[in-house]
């Protein structure tokens, strides 16, 4: 990719990557909630911690995603991405570990759709770390060179940009809403447009 559209899709890839948060924050929270609920009653301390932890994560990320798009800023830095594929394996490990069951399945769907999210984070970044770099680099170059040269443009044009965030937030709701439909919260959903709907006996009623 030529240097000039490579720094452009900077912000498109930024906005993808917090939108892939809050996916993968709601992802885990309702990872979370599936766990407690599976686990009603006397908890066993391991679906306790498991819960707790999915929760706390959930809440990480999507904290981590509004601090990202608002500075432009990874939380926790460098080791942010070492936390990320352990979150990956973690989900990675629940899905190939699962029990053979209805429920059981339907928590693994919303596994894999936090999975994809992760991976998809840690893609993000990786690719604008390496943009990060490679800017460096040239800006080093050109501060060396007797005749100034004209910057790249490091902007994208608003247009194009809404048009990358309405296809990035179209992505990441096109996986996170499977996973968050197939956990305990989502199956227990009320249906879209049954609000307030009257049933056939209640106009009896009245």
């Amino acid at each position: 990719m030529p240097e000039a559209q490579t720094s452009q899709a900077g912000p498109a890839v930024r906005l993808l990557t917090g939108f892939a948060g809050f996916g993968a924050g709601s992802l885990n929270l309702a990872i979370s909630s599936s766990v407690f609920a599976a686990s009603a009653g006397p908890a066993a301390p391991p679906a306790v911690f498991a819960g707790t932890v999915a929760g706390a994560w959930g809440l990480a990320l999507l904290a981590g995603a509004v601090m990202f798009l608002a500075r432009d800023r990874l939380a926790g830095g460098p080791w942010a991405r070492y936390v990320l594929a352990s979150a990956a394996a973690v989900h990675l490990a629940a899905i190939a570990f699962t029990p053979v069951a209805p429920a059981a399945a339907n928590l693994s769907l919303t596994q894999l759709s936090a999975l994809l999210l992760t991976l998809m984070i840690i893609a993000s970044l990786g690719w604008l770390r390496r943009v990060a770099v490679r800017q460096r680099g040239d800006l080093q170059y050109r501060e060396r060179q007797p005749v100034p040269t004209a910057p790249a443009g490091t902007g994208m044009r608003p247009g194009r940009l809404l048009l990358a965030a309405f296809a990035g937030a179209v992505l990441v709701a096109g996986i996170t809403t499977p996973g968050l439909a197939a956990s305990t919260a989502g199956q227990h959903a009320v249906p879209h447009g049954s609000h307030g709907n009257l049933g056939p006996d209640d106009h009896h009623r009245r």
